[in-house]
């Protein structure tokens, strides 16, 4: 009896507590890749139910594959069939299969996220706030990454790189990344965050401000001090640690907080607590082919609990009822950190609130950035080179500076634009053509492959060209090809002015001086009415043409003073009028001869054209090879084969008229042919500067230069010794290219146009052809006067007459004072001593006769008291005499 009393004892109090305890039951979804997870479940499950006496919590983990999804829904369909309490989803992405079941048969499920999805979307919130189309994002493992995929495919609009950690080779892939991120990410605890940027800074890729997120997912500071630029920072605040431990909000947060697991230990301890607000222990079994919503009521009423128990802002969790979620309330605090401010925040939200800045504070706008293309060219692209030791300049990284037109203009570009940039050269070609196999090298080839995002260089516009990339409109218009010689070297001579006239017209002039002289001096002393042979007739003093008088008279009439007093005869007049005329008409020709002979040669050049380039000889001529000139020879030459072609099959057709097409009429001139065998023969060069530096080379201007006339005209005003030929022909325009369907084109067109109304295209041409820069050139005004070597000779002709000149002062002193000196001894030795009053001798019977001639003379005349030179004194003439002959000298004594 006593044995069956204490039977029936037991199995009331078994009864008892059964009614006592709550069984639960959760089917729980996670990634198989996640493997540390059901440990930390079933830790979760065991504190819960330590935390809540009597309640029962069984639970079956679902390891999703992705990879083969059937066999795992079959699992879950095996578990629901054992009873369900609540399906919470901890995948990394909604499993569809999952939410269908749900949906049809009524069962709770609740979806969170354990990882750094919440951060990932709050980066996303910033990053789309700031208008980025790309970013690389930098995680700690191979699941963060996944994890992180799963979390922006399908909600994100910005263009994503995603790596586990930072090596050397994916520093090396970050750095040749086509089209370069906007933005790069670096996502983990604060002692991964640290590692990485340090890392970053070594490789060199932090080389903008604000472009690299910190995003730190643990409770964890970071060293400022590390921060080389200014950058973004993106934290929960430490008081949601406290939260998760159940502190109050001043607790200390250790670093070796397991945020995981407190999370997963909240948040089924919260689920628990939910279920149990129901009123409910039934666990209803699930069948997946024939479910109709047994637990419909059972989850409307679970999610209108959750979602009434986490209204309040200061709850752990809220719940998301678009996505059945049950997510951490995280508070996130977005920082700015600049080396002289330090840390200083910008923006505070909560996950599922909307991003929002602090009021007050206005984010400094981020400039875009951008690789531009370009290729050498002068003086497009130049290398630059230090003023002081003529090295080269290049860069910290090692990339030589540029400067040049293009670089000018890419600064402005950028200035108006407000975007940064980077100078890129193309590793193969230069500006760009078509390879065999389809592709393209140089700087339309990296513009192809994304390698760069604008090319501003001395790129023509060609139809091949555009079938690849985008051409603005064209930045300079006047470009072309052009030739270059050297400027001939003018033979300079002192008497260049003796050359207009020949030797023997020279001597001509100089035998009619002579002869003219010598008949002057002949009809002056035979002609009855000269001065000399009749001297009634001209009563006053009379020239006296002597032979040397004579050739004075003839040598001065070529000077503007004229000759002075002519012959008094009929005969010797009309002598000097036929000789003035001559000399009239020999001074104009030699006038006008020497102003046409130094006009025309300086303008002489040798060739002025292409054609008459082709049709000589003299002058040899070449390009660079393979350039776009050679080709474009090249291609003439073609043409000119293709029309012959094409005319000698008109011709020679039995049908066409003969009458109007003949072989021997064809209609084009061959020229092309003939410059490109010239190039052949002189040889092409391998660049310009060899070529400019051949054409000065020949002194003789027998060698010239074809070329980029742009380049040509820049040489030019750097070379005196180099001139342009002819006009620009072949004419193409420059412009600035983009890729296919950049939406860069529209922006840059405005900005050109905006740049032209400026004036600022011309301002960049005057800079880099400053015609003024020829002034400096010994010759650079062709319309200046005749040089100092060219009429020379003149001055030294004066100066040979003033020597001469002084030659003969120096000769006539000399024979003066030697003539006063014979005299002198010839009056001494043949003087008479006369005593006083005695009758002097008679005179001679030629004095007497020179006497009478004077005394008639005289009386025809006025009488005029003179002072007549009597000896070596000048005495007062008496008004009776009117001359003094002092013939003969020897029988004079004074």
């Amino acid at each position: 009896m006593e044995i069956q009393i204490l039977f029936f004892i037991i199995i009331l109090v078994n009864i008892s507590c059964v009614v006592t305890e709550m069984s639960l039951r959760f089917v729980i979804i996670t990634e198989n890749h996640e493997t540390d997870l059901p440990q930390q479940i079933g830790s979760a499950i065991k504190q819960t139910e330590e935390r809540k006496p009597g309640l029962i919590i069984s639970d079956d983990v679902i390891q999703l594959d992705r990879e083969n999804e059937e066999d795992s829904y079959r699992q879950l369909c095996s578990s629901l069939s054992q009873g369900v309490s609540v399906i919470v989803d901890l995948s990394w992405s909604p499993w569809e299969m999952a939410e269908e079941l749900s949906s049809s048969a009524g069962v709770p499920i609740v979806r969170s996220l354990l990882g750094s999805q919440q951060f990932i979307e709050a980066l996303d919130s910033y990053l789309e706030s700031r208008n980025a189309t790309d970013a690389a994002i930098i995680l700690e493992s191979e699941m963060d990454v996944d994890r992180t995929l799963y979390e922006l495919l399908g909600r994100s609009h910005v263009r994503v790189w995603v790596h586990a950690g930072l090596t050397r080779d994916s520093a090396k892939a970050l750095k040749n990344m086509r089209p370069e991120p906007s933005f790069y990410i670096i996502v983990g605890t604060s002692t991964f965050v640290t590692a990485t940027y340090k890392r970053a800074v070594k490789e060199k890729l932090v080389k903008r401000s604000y472009r690299w997120n910190l995003v730190i997912t643990n409770y964890g500071n970071i060293d400022t001090d590390m921060l080389v630029l200014p950058t973004f920072v993106l934290q929960s605040d430490v008081a949601e640690c406290c939260k998760l431990l159940g502190l109050n909000e001043k607790c200390n947060c250790a670093m070796s907080f397991q945020k995981k697991q407190y999370i997963i230990n909240n948040m089924v301890y919260y689920i628990a607590e939910t279920l149990l607000k129901l009123d409910t222990d039934k666990l209803v079994s699930i069948n997946c082919e024939s479910s109709s919503g047994e637990m419909n009521a059972t989850k409307e009423k679970f999610n209108q609990i959750l979602e009434e128990d986490t209204t309040n802002n200061d709850t752990l969790f809220f719940w998301d009822s678009e996505r059945y979620g049950l997510f951490l309330r995280s508070r996130f605090i977005l920082s700015t950190f600049k080396p002289e401010d330090g840390l200083q925040r910008v923006a505070v939200w909560s996950a599922g609130e909307e991003y929002k800045l602090l009021p007050g504070v206005v984010l400094e706008p981020l400039r875009d950035f951008f690789r531009i293309g370009t290729s050498a060219a002068v003086p497009w692209t130049l290398p630059k080179y230090d003023p002081e030791t003529g090295e080269q300049i290049f860069t910290e990284n090692g990339e030589p500076v540029y400067e040049g037109y293009c670089i000018d203009l890419i600064d402005k570009i950028a200035d108006e634009m407000g975007f940064d940039y980077e100078i890129v050269t193309p590793k193969s070609g230069t500006f760009g053509k078509r390879l065999p196999n389809g592709s393209w090298d140089g700087i339309v080839g990296d513009l192809m492959t994304g390698e760069t995002d604008i090319a501003v260089a001395a790129l023509t516009m060609t139809a091949e060209r555009e079938e690849v990339v985008d051409f603005v409109a064209p930045y300079f218009e006047q470009t072309g090809i052009l030739i270059v010689i050297r400027k001939p070297i003018r033979k300079t001579s002192l008497f260049k002015f003796m050359t207009v006239l020949r030797t023997e017209v020279w001597l001509s002039i100089v035998a009619a001086l002579l002869l003219t002289g010598f008949m002057i001096w002949f009809l002056e002393k035979y002609s009855p009415y000269s001065a000399r042979n009749n001297p009634d007739a001209y009563p006053y003093p009379c020239r006296e043409f002597t032979l040397k008088e004579s050739f004075w008279f003839a040598l001065t009439s070529f000077t503007p003073q004229g000759g002075g007093e002519a012959p008094k005869a009929l005969s010797g007049r009309t002598l000097v009028a036929a000789y003035w005329l001559f000399v009239v008409l020999m001074l104009a020709t030699f006038t006008a001869n020497l102003a046409a002979f130094l006009t025309v040669e300086r303008m002489q050049t040798p060739v002025s054209s292409l054609e008459q380039l082709a049709r000589q000889s003299r002058i040899n001529y070449t390009v660079v090879e393979s350039s776009t000139i050679h080709k474009y020879f090249i291609n003439m030459k073609f043409a000119e084969d293709t029309l012959y072609r094409v005319w000698k099959e008109i011709t020679l057709n039995a049908t066409s008229d003969q009458s109007q097409y003949r072989v021997w009429d064809y209609p084009i001139r061959e020229q092309y042919g003939h410059i490109l065998l010239a190039i052949n023969a002189s040889g092409p060069v391998p660049d310009a500067k060899t070529g400019f530096e051949q054409v000065n080379e020949h002194p003789e201007a027998d060698f010239a230069f074809i070329h980029d006339s742009a380049e040509i005209k820049y040489e030019i005003t750097r070379n005196c010794n180099i001139t342009e030929v002819g006009e620009v022909f072949a004419e193409q325009p420059y412009a600035i290219a983009v890729q296919q369907g950049s939406r860069l084109q529209e922006d840059l067109s405005r900005t050109l146009l905006d740049l032209q109304k400026e004036r600022f295209l011309e301002q960049l041409s005057t800079k880099y052809w400053n015609e003024s820069a020829r002034q400096a050139c010994p010759d650079a005004d062709e319309s200046e006067g005749i040089t100092l070597e060219s009429l020379g000779g003149v001055f030294i002709a004066t100066l040979f007459g003033l020597g001469l000149a002084m030659l003969t002062l120096a000769w006539e002193v000399f024979y003066y004072k030697r003539k006063q000196k014979n005299k002198v001894q010839t009056v001494d030795a043949t003087v008479e001593k006369r005593e006083a009053f005695v009758e002097p001798k008679k005179k001679s019977r030629k004095v007497a006769e020179s006497l009478s001639k004077l005394r008639r003379r005289n009386k025809k005349t006025s009488n005029i008291v003179k002072n007549v030179t009597i000896g070596d004194y000048f005495k007062p003439a008496d008004k009776g005499v009117s001359y003094i002959s002092v013939y003969p000298k020897s029988t004079y004594m004074p």
